[in-house]
């Protein structure tokens, strides 16, 4: 069977109310992105004919979020079986299989969808295959009770399990692919005659095999199938994603001094021989290259940092920064939306903003670009080999020539030529004697008021 001919089912109607949240459940992000983003990426790589997303409470914010996907509503919250009945109108001119998932279970790998769409394939008369795992804690989940050839032979729920079915470790996590021809015709064949009246997805397995089909069973682990229900759950699922997404940097030839410190997001991008200190932080759109050094505190967002360039301590890459190779971005540097040539250095305690900077220009400590009037952004142009003396205030839009010197403390409105020196401060005035005759006055009427303190203490005590 083709992969093409697979529609994804992805569930996403739940009130998410342990969330505690006026946003989405499945928008809440891990690792940067929204959790049903990181299982819409990885469909992508089975490349499912219809990719279908059920909606229920605040499914406008889905839509908003969301494209390249349809959707169905779910009106009601009748149970896993309704949800994927409501999906059924928006499939009705497609007869491929149906590929049931979870917007709000975010790991489950292709690997894993592929092996699902495998069995399918190579079992005969296969008409359901349900994905399961195996937990030292199976608490309250639902058991697979497989027959001696590995087929699933029943569903089986905590509260209706006897002892021996309890002690079962293979738990459903409520995935499944269902064979499209015979789809429809099963799932109208489920009913809500349960206490709790709803339409359980589950019942599937029994109305498979009673049409004389085989239903399978692929397990995978259970991280991959972590459900993310409450913030607690959410800073779980965070956990898991950092420390995969650690372990394939350091696999790809980056070093992490601390490992368990460094935060990625999930499009970061490493080199080879980056070395990364600890307590970094790494937002979305960052890529680092080759043999790049990160150092302590810093954190990095929309940045790219070019081979061979130093970045911190304590330095602050906001979007659209661009460092160039062999660059110096020092400690309490604060760069956005500029770009670095080969070989700047930016030491410390410098702010640049919508700037570009020549190769071998040198930004000393305290300069800022001042890039806003409160109404517009202004760009900074500095040329190569310039160099900035420290505590200078470039007012944009202006333009400092190739090889130009501005002296330290200086406020640059104007553009500057190549090769010039410019200053832009007070003349510097001296007048001889006057700090030691400040400090006699000074002292003498520090002296007059302690006195005159001390002789009303004494009034007020008579």
């Amino acid at each position: 069977m083709a992969t093409g001919q697979i529609a994804a089912i992805v569930l996403a109607a739940g009130q998410g109310t342990r969330m505690k949240s006026s946003l989405h459940k499945v928008l809440h992000p891990v690792g940067g992105r929204p959790m049903i983003n990181h299982l819409l990426h990885t469909l992508q790589s089975i490349n499912p004919a219809r990719t279908l997303i059920v909606i229920g409470a605040l499914g406008h914010q889905l839509q908003d979020a969301l494209s390249g996907v349809s959707f169905a509503t779910q009106n009601e919250q009748l149970g896993t079986g309704h949800a994927v009945q409501c999906a059924l109108p928006a499939l009705d001119d497609f007869d491929g299989d149906l590929l049931v998932l979870y917007g709000d279970v975010p790991f489950v790998s292709d690997a894993t969808m592929q092996r699902m769409i495998a069995t399918r394939d190579a079992t005969e008369n296969c008409g359901l295959v349900v994905l399961g795992f195996h937990t030292t804690d199976p608490a309250a989940y639902g058991r697979l009770v497989t027959n001696a050839d590995g087929s699933l032979e029943r569903i089986v729920e905590f509260k209706d399990a006897s002892a021996e079915e309890r002690a079962i470790t293979l738990c459903n996590s409520g995935m499944m692919l269902i064979a499209g021809q015979h789809a429809r015709r099963w799932l109208a064949q489920l009913t809500n005659n349960n206490v709790a009246g709803e339409y359980y997805l589950t019942d599937l397995v029994e109305i498979v095999r009673k049409d004389g089909h085989a239903a399978s069973v692929v397990e995978t682990d259970e991280t991959e199938l972590m459900g993310v229900n409450s913030r607690a759950e959410l800073a779980a699922a965070e956990t898991i994603f950092q420390q995969q997404a650690r372990a394939q940097a350091m696999a790809d030839g980056a070093t992490l001094v601390a490992p368990e410190t460094v935060f990625f997001s999930h499009d970061t991008r490493l080199g080879k021989d980056v070395t990364v200190e600890p307590n970094v932080v790494f937002g979305p759109g960052v890529v680092v290259e080759d043999g790049v050094t990160i150092k302590s505190f810093s954190h990095l967002d929309g940045a790219i940092v070019r081979a061979g360039a130093s970045v911190g301590p304590y330095a602050r890459l906001r979007p659209a920064a661009d460092i160039g190779a062999g660059a110096k971005v020092g400690n309490f540097v604060e760069i956005k939306k500029a770009t670095l040539a080969e070989g700047v250095k930016v030491s410390h305690l410098t702010y640049l903003g919508d700037a570009t900077i020549g190769a071998g220009a040198n930004i000393g400590a305290g300069t800022i670009t001042c890039n806003y009037d409160g109404f517009l952004k202004y760009q900074t142009i500095i040329g190569a080999g310039a160099f900035i003396g420290s505590n200078s205030a470039l007012v944009a839009p202006v333009t400092i020539g190739d090889g130009a010197i501005v002296g330290a403390g200086s406020v640059i409105t104007k553009n500057v030529d190549a090769d010039a020196l410019v200053v832009s401060r007070a003349r510097q005035r001296q007048i001889d004697g006057y700090a030691a005759g400040f400090r006699d006055e000074k002292q003498a009427e520090k002296t007059a008021k302690a006195q005159e303190k001390s002789q009303t203490k004494e009034k007020t005590k008579d």
